[in-house]
């Protein structure tokens, strides 16, 4: 989208991208292309992953957002602090264009909750 987004992650997520390392190396990018480690991994990495492993037709990357969107809704979060961590920004307003870190505190405390959702 051309514009900064700052994304506060979980624990979880800290600790899978750190294992991750090993297998990434050191370079710029932690998800780089196959063919050109400079570049970006395919936006069609996620579809293809779906359909290898059976789930061709029933997930999509976007599939995900809208869930983690509906979960945290039902769980009573911030609806700001949801729109905001999907990137979504009131193209209108003046903080939708220069606040990039709103709410930062609160979708970090979100994000971990999200983590440690087990679906009860």
């Amino acid at each position: 989208m051309r514009r900064p987004h700052l994304v506060p992650i979980s624990s979880q997520a800290i600790d899978l991208l750190n294992q991750l390392k090993p297998v990434t190396g050191a370079g710029a990018l932690l998800f780089p292309g196959r063919n050109d480690l400079k570049k970006l991994m395919s936006d069609m990495v996620l579809t293809v992953l779906d359909r290898r492993i059976g789930y061709a037709g029933r997930v999509t990357g976007h599939g995900f957002r809208y869930m983690m969107s509906t979960i945290l809704h039902e769980q009573g979060f911030n609806s700001d602090w949801i729109e905001r961590q999907l990137a979504h920004a009131d193209k209108k307003s003046i903080c939708g264009t220069y606040n990039h870190a709103q709410y930062l505190e609160g979708r970090r405390e979100m994000m971990q909750c999200y983590a440690d959702y087990n679906g009860k």
